[in-house]
């Protein structure tokens, strides 16, 4: 398999100014998958967070791992980014061995790792900026919107084989953000407090420039000219200063989906990996069939997102796809996706981990299971503790095997 991106797949400065923008979309395989995971470096006894990012990163000398771990904007988290993946099962494989390794180095620095949208109690006040010139400019930019930005997500990039190709695609699949947020939402707690909210990152990402809904594009040159725009007149250095929940990554020629927050179990990363392509596949076959891809008015598709931001699987969107008069649970949405999807699922050999998509509707969502949690005993050290159990329980399966 041809290696289309490289080993971390962050980064950007591929663009050049007007309306040219270099892509290599269609020079690798369709539909391979990256994903990146940013985690909570934890103190074991308080489970507060610590900014042991630079003493973590010292110790990784294995070459496999040198080019997957990376640093953040602030000091207390860390990122990791699997290789190429060409399905769900291999994406299981990946974050199962990077989640085992770094738990073994938290353990070395005396730290644990967790995986979740916020930290329940800990304040961004109190959280060092990472001793790099990209995340001291973007404090500088950003001010007291960057400090705040104590929130941790996920993100899948799926490669696709043509620049208008991914255009569709990306439209068609702004209906299923609130779908992603209502799978993955993990962010019940900010600053100690249950915020409501089933992804309180959500919101407190919002802040952010150039972030949220995309706008829907009419082609790849449109996009272009509109990157162009902004970086002729210094707004941002290069595309990748483009927050949006799902852009187009012409560097890697992938589609990358951002509005989910970190998720704690791996199983559940995985299934939402093979839901991700899955649903990539069904709309790309649709685009060389010439079919319509589905394409609704960006206050629509935001209003279902901050449905399922505050209500996560309960929540009552609706239905644009039928256009039906009454809204809908988002979960009875996300089971006809699954029925729609299924057979591609199949065809990419990601059926087996698509499975686990029933498993968390019928479980409920991360943000589910804090709550339970608190519930019992009041007590947000103990989510804490649960959210590094459930983590870095992949690592006590490794040693077990």
């Amino acid at each position: 398999m041809k290696q289309l991106y490289p080993a971390s797949i962050t980064g950007g400065g591929f663009a050049e100014g007007g309306s040219v923008l270099e892509h290599r979309y269609g020079e690798g395989d369709p539909f391979t998958l990256g994903v990146e995971e940013e985690y909570m470096l934890l103190d074991p006894e308080s489970f507060d967070l610590v900014q042991h990012i630079d003493t973590v990163l010292s110790q990784v000398h294995e070459e496999e791992f040198v080019a997957r771990i990376a640093p953040e904007l602030m000091q207390s988290v860390l990122e990791i980014s699997t290789p190429v993946c060409r399905n769900a099962g291999d994406v299981d494989g990946e974050l199962r061995k990077l989640r085992a390794y770094v738990t073994e180095l938290g353990r070395k620095e005396n730290c644990r790792v967790g995986s979740a949208g916020t930290h329940p109690f800990s304040l961004f006040e109190r959280q060092r900026i990472t001793a790099r010139d990209r995340y001291r400019a973007l404090v500088d930019q950003l001010q007291y919107v960057a400090r705040r930005e104590l929130i941790f997500g996920m993100h899948v990039h799926v490669a696709v084989d043509g620049p208008e190709k991914c255009i569709g695609i990306l439209n068609a699949l702004l209906v299923h953000l609130g779908e992603l947020l209502a799978l993955s939402a993990n962010s019940p707690f900010w600053r100690g407090e249950l915020t409501g909210l089933e992804s309180t990152r959500q919101m407190v990402f919002a802040a952010f420039p150039r972030s949220g809904v995309p706008p829907r594009f009419s082609s790849y040159d449109e996009y272009a000219q509109v990157v162009g725009q902004l970086e002729k007149t210094g707004c941002i250095a290069d595309y990748t200063h483009i927050w949006w929940d799902i852009r187009p990554h012409p560097k890697w020629g992938t589609i990358e989906i951002r509005v989910m927050d970190s998720i704690s179990r791996v199983e559940d990363a995985v299934a939402v990996s093979a839901y991700i392509q899955s649903l990539v596949k069904l709309y790309s076959d649709r685009f060389d069939a010439g079919k319509e891809l589905p394409s609704f008015h960006r206050m629509l598709v935001t209003e279902n997102k901050w449905l399922a931001g505050r209500y996560g699987l309960e929540a009552p969107v609706m239905d644009l796809l039928t256009g039906r008069r009454n809204r809908v649970p988002v979960a009875q949405l996300i089971r006809r996706t699954l029925r729609e999807i299924e057979p591609h699922a199949r065809e990419l050999g990601s059926d087996g981990e698509l499975e686990g998509i029933k498993e968390i509707l019928s479980r409920g969502n991360g943000a589910d299971r804090q709550r339970r949690v608190f519930n019992a005993n009041r007590d947000v050290a103990e989510v804490v503790r649960e959210i590094a159990d459930t983590t870095e329980r992949v690592q006590a399966e490794t040693v077990a095997a």
